[in-house]
């Protein structure tokens, strides 16, 4: 169990473990309780561990080599954020088939490996890398199936502060790992300046 990166309630505040009233059997290892009006928590110190994993994992691929994709609105200004910050190519809004897989189609690219908001309203982005073989890793809430997703970050993937917190942790643990800031060196951005802005 490692140290939370950011105090408890900081997590607790951005609603980073209210689950939905679903769960999936691949998520039940990740939720702490049901609460009395049926929603699913998901554990804090393991999404907190699994972000530092995720973290050390992408910190190996040059940021070139990372799409991080989301259709879900809440999604697409943390992970625009997140590119801006790490380098990481992105696909905020929706992804257009063959984006992986057809190297005629305009946009085409190659990352080695594949971050999704959400596995169930990123599935083409899913789909198409397992066609060819990359790792993918997934912000997964309890009602995800984890069927073609390696690594899971278990989270509310609908809260627009949790996500945003979320990809702002593994921008700040990146650039941790690639020695671009000190091990206890801030970013110059917060949380909410990932956030979508309503």
């Amino acid at each position: 169990m490692s140290e939370l990166l950011i105090p408890l309630d900081r997590y607790l505040a951005a609603g980073l473990h209210i689950g939905t009233q679903q769960k999936t059997r691949d998520m039940e290892r990740y939720i702490y309780r049901v609460r009395a009006d049926g929603l699913y928590v998901l554990d804090v110190r393991k999404t907190n561990d699994r972000i530092v994993a995720a973290a050390k994992f992408l910190s190996k691929f040059e940021p070139d080599d990372i799409l991080v994709v989301s259709t879900r609105q809440y999604g697409q200004a943390p992970v625009k954020k997140f590119g801006e910050i790490t380098g990481a190519k992105t696909i905020p809004g929706r992804f257009i088939p063959g984006t992986l897989t057809n190297p005629n189609y305009a946009k085409f690219i190659e990352p080695k490996v594949v971050v999704v908001t959400d596995p169930r309203s990123d599935s083409q982005a899913i789909i198409e890398a397992k066609q060819i073989g990359l790792p993918v890793m997934a912000l997964c809430d309890t009602e995800n199936l984890l069927g073609n997703v390696d690594i899971v970050i278990p989270v509310n993937n609908k809260g627009r502060k949790a996500i945003a917190l979320v990809y702002w942790l593994l921008a700040r643990q990146i650039l941790r790992s690639n020695g671009i800031l000190a091990e206890d060196q801030e970013m110059d951005v917060e949380p909410t300046d990932f956030e979508l802005k309503i």
